[in-house]
């Protein structure tokens, strides 16, 4: 009997598929090796990085026959940066990972047998798409095995400013960047200008332990469609001197800035929002053109990341919701409201919930801005809402149509309880994990729904990640 490979070991494998995030799925001696950096049909050498009871995980150290789904990346940065693992796969077989991926998942986990896939919508655009991306400062520069080979050591500070994105698993290792491909060449020049300014004015990085420093992220946000531009500098501490020089140079180099403000975090908690937020330039928003929609985007609210095939996306709700002019219309999880108010002019009413305040703030700027009436918006938790909070409900209408479009975790077990409840007779579920999707699509389907289709939208060239439209109607 053959003995199971070691951690550090160095084995021959044949990729045989494409599995969950993305990790390539192959065998040795019978056991599952998870690879990452392969693509289904290599045959690559690999070394073993994680050794388990049922699988192994390992890394490709050489590819010895490149499968035919390879292509060469367009990114220098490929392999260190976690923001487009598939740039090595060509792009139609990126979709057809992804088709089947949806197919995997609702069958695996929701237990859901020949629900009605349709071929997955693939994006125009594969580079340069998304409308915001979030950068991170820091002094601990990743280092390459190369580097690690000859002696250098992890644990020092190099001392130099970096200004890039985090390597995967990695929070205190950034790796510089210069240029990234998914947002635009724009968006790169005024990484590059922030992160000068930054080094002549010697602005020290925020560290975690201990809780010091000032410069923690830099987010750029686009109005794809109305070429506006905001700049969002989140640091630890309020110096007004800083954010007030550092609106004049930008705003001199680059006249697309419409806004530039600054969100002071002062948690230790690594995230991009602050505890309060102060402008400096404009007002404080964007403004994006989405298909008939003016809509105005202030730092934190949620928008989807790829303007253009949000619009294809919104369109497939509300051709598939079958609005009527009567309906009453909930849209849960309603962000800024794009959906509610895309959908808007198809139906009675339309009530949105969102957590998130700045969020709906913005929603009822968006409805105002483009002349709409018939649209409400609540803040507040939608589990809260459908079990304790319910005054709102007073007098209203019961809903013929849910649109729900959670965040990746998914949508909390009592609010899919209460939902399942309200017998709502159509039901769009937007979702932008398959994985969740299906576990929330098995909890609804003892309520009396069936699962009519499910739409898969490319948002997210390059990356494992796939929306989905899914319709859903009340049995009898």
């Amino acid at each position: 009997m053959t003995s199971m490979p070691e951690r550090g070991d160095i084995v021959t494998l044949k990729v045989e598929s494409s599995g969950f995030e993305g990790t390539s799925i192959a065998r040795h001696e019978g056991m599952v090796v998870f690879v990452a950096g392969a693509v289904a049909g290599d045959v690559v050498k690999a070394r073993v990085t994680v050794k388990k009871k049922k699988h192994l995980e390992a890394t490709v150290v050489e590819v010895m026959e490149p499968s035919a789904s390879r292509t060469e990346p367009r990114c220098s940065y490929f392999g260190a940066c976690g923001g487009c693992g598939w740039q090595h796969v060509k792009y139609e077989d990126q979709l057809a990972f992804k088709q089947q991926h949806v197919v995997d998942s609702l069958e695996r986990i929701g237990k859901l047998k020949g629900v009605q896939v349709l071929p997955i919508v693939a994006s125009k655009e594969i580079y340069f798409y998304r409308n915001k991306l979030e950068f991170s400062f820091g002094d601990r520069r990743w280092l390459s095995e190369e580097e690690m080979a000859s002696g250098a050591d992890p644990s020092v500070r190099g001392g130099e400013l970096l200004l890039g994105f985090h390597v995967p698993e990695r929070y205190d290792r950034i790796l510089d960047i210069r240029e990234c491909h998914l947002q635009s060449d724009l968006s790169n020049d005024i990484l590059n200008a922030v992160r000068q300014f930054a080094v002549d004015r010697g602005l020290p990085v925020y560290t975690s332990i201990p809780q010091s420093g000032y410069l923690r992220n830099l987010v750029i946000r686009e109005g794809k469609n109305t070429g506006d531009v905001m700049v969002n500098l989140v640091t630890l501490d309020d110096r007004p001197a800083v954010m007030e020089d550092l609106a004049a140079r930008l705003t001199d180099l680059f006249p697309e800035i419409v806004t530039i403000v600054n969100n002071v975090n002062t948690k230790k908690a690594n995230i991009a929002v602050g505890d309060f937020e102060k402008v400096y330039y404009g007002s404080g928003v964007i403004t994006e053109k989405m298909g008939p929609l003016l809509l105005h985007i202030s730092a934190n609210s949620f928008l989807q990341t790829n303007t253009r095939q949000a619009e294809v996306l919104y369109g497939i709700v509300k051709e598939f919701a079958d609005l009527r002019s009567a309906d009453e219309v909930y849209d849960l999880y309603c962000g800024t409201g794009s959906i509610s108010l895309f959908v808007a002019n198809a139906v009675h009413h339309v009530t949105g919930i969102e957590l998130v305040e700045s969020s709906i703030m913005n929603a009822r700027m968006n409805a105002e801005a483009n002349g709409i009436a018939n649209c409400e918006f609540i803040a507040g938790d939608l589990k809260d809402l459908l079990t304790k909070d319910v005054e709102w409900k007073a007098g209203r209408k019961k809903p013929d149509v849910l649109i729900i479009d959670p965040p990746r975790s998914g949508m909390h077990p009592k609010a899919v309880e209460e939902l399942g409840k309200m017998g709502v007779p159509r039901v769009l579920y937007v979702s932008c994990n398959p994985a969740t999707l299906a576990r929330d699509l098995q909890l609804l389907v003892p309520y009396g729904y069936s699962v009519e289709m499910v739409q898969p939208v490319d948002m997210f060239p390059h990356t494992y990640h796939i929306e989905c439209v899914t319709v859903l109607r009340m049995r009898g």
